[in-house]
């Protein structure tokens, strides 16, 4: 059977200073339609209690064109506008199915984005011309192993960052390449601050700190913005200059976890990994600027999609699994388990665990017994609590609080 994947290419866009002020014009209609509608959604809601469809939204687009206030929406393409009426009642639909939290409105000075679907733009022989555009617009292809040339893409999205810099990214329908060959390896990982992740396997690496390396420099750059008039020419270098730098952080940070990631899909048939509340773990005042830099939830959502596509198996174990707390050899739990020890000695049979390493060895064992119960066909699975028990011995066991080993120092302790 034939599958179907959604691939993304980006690259970096030059435009000319024609097709930049075209752009720049279609992203303000893009931000305006965006704001005026949620206005008015927002306010009939609150007045009448009554939701508005895609339609109506549409039918309004058409009637403001016809207005003497609104007529420059007719100046850019139509297709971008009526995008940005299709993703905003996406979000409200999310929205009120709990996935997501309220629509905002969108910003000039945030990141700038137009939708085009093929019927506002042509691909021929690697060269993309947009509606509204007299020539095509130049990027540069950076991915050796696909030909520019052969491209069919669905839709094309123009983007502007805060920084200045321009992307075009091409959608395409691809099929579903070839399952990567077995390596007959099971691997589980344990995700944390200090380490960024432990594997079973006692592979340890570090957490890299992109933003907090680069806090100093932050810093700087955000007095020297207090320190200027707003609406100034010097306002808008000193934002550009912070844009800057988030952007390099951001990189590098994309950067790290998409090479850890492709080592561990390349590495095992079946990884196993913790289902982390980081949602709840970032409203810990002292922990969140660090869990936020670490990036845990790209690491899983890169991790999903790059096992599905070479056929390798992730198990998702429960987040209230207590890895750290049992003892991965003779499964003895404890009853509390300090964020600050690092190194603990198992009261039952006297192990010495790295709290760590003993953690990703309970997650792999949780992975184990999932697989062995899906029969092996557990791709994708998230394994849950049922009810409030979990893997244990069938002996009964007393709970003995542990004796604390090493120390790590504030603040760098690891969740889990």
């Amino acid at each position: 059977m034939l599958w179907i994947v959604r691939t993304a290419y980006r690259c970096r866009a030059y435009p000319t200073p024609d097709q930049a002020a075209v752009l720049n014009r279609t992203f303000g209609c893009v931000r305006l339609v965006w704001n005026k509608t949620l206005g008015e959604r927002a306010l009939r809601y609150r007045e009448t209690s009554v939701s508005t469809s895609y339609r109506e939204t549409d039918a309004a687009l058409t009637e403001w064109k016809k207005t003497e206030e609104l007529a420059f929406l007719s100046e850019v393409s139509s297709v971008p506008l009526q995008q940005t009426l299709r993703h905003q009642h996406t979000a409200f639909q999310n929205f009120f199915s709990g996935r997501t939290r309220h629509p905002r409105f969108k910003s000039r000075t945030g990141r700038q984005t137009a939708h085009y679907t093929r019927s506002a733009f042509r691909m021929h022989d690697g060269l993309l011309r947009l509606a509204k555009t007299r020539t095509p617009l130049r990027y540069v292809w950076s991915f050796d192993g696909v030909d520019a040339a052969m491209l069919n893409p669905t839709m094309v999205v123009v983007s502007r960052e805060s920084d200045g810099r321009w992307y075009v990214t091409f959608a395409v329908d691809t099929e579903q390449p070839a399952d990567s060959e077995p390596v007959n390896h099971i691997v589980g990982v344990d995700l944390g601050l200090t380490d960024f992740l432990v594997t079973s396997d006692g592979v340890r690496i570090a957490n890299p700190r992109h933003l907090a390396r680069r806090a100093r420099n932050l810093a700087r750059y955000q007095r020297a913005l207090a320190r200027c008039q707003r609406g100034s020419i010097n306002r808008r270098k000193a934002k550009s200059k912070i844009a800057r730098a988030h952007r390099k952080v951001r990189n590098a940070r994309q950067d790290f976890v998409h090479r850890n990631t492709t080592k561990l899909v390349r590495s095992a048939d079946v990884i196993v990994i913790e289902d982390l509340n980081i949602t709840g773990m970032v409203r810990n005042r002292r922990l969140a600027h660090a869990i936020s830099d670490a990036g845990w939830g790209e690491f899983r959502r890169q991790l999903a999609y790059k096992c599905e596509r070479a056929g390798r198996t992730l198990v998702v174990v429960d987040r209230w699994f207590p890895s750290s707390k049992t003892c991965s050899v003779c499964t003895h739990r404890l009853t509390e388990l300090a964020l600050s020890t690092r190194v603990w000695t198992c009261p039952n049979c006297r192990t010495r665990h790295d709290r760590d390493l003993n953690a990703a060895k309970n997650i792999l064992a949780a992975g184990r017994a999932v697989a062995r119960g899906n029969s092996g066909d557990a791709c994708g699975a998230d394994v849950r609590r049922q009810g409030s028990s979990f893997p244990q011995l069938a002996m009964k066991q007393e709970t003995h609080a542990v004796r604390r080993g090493n120390l790590c120092p504030a603040g760098q302790g690891q969740v889990n």
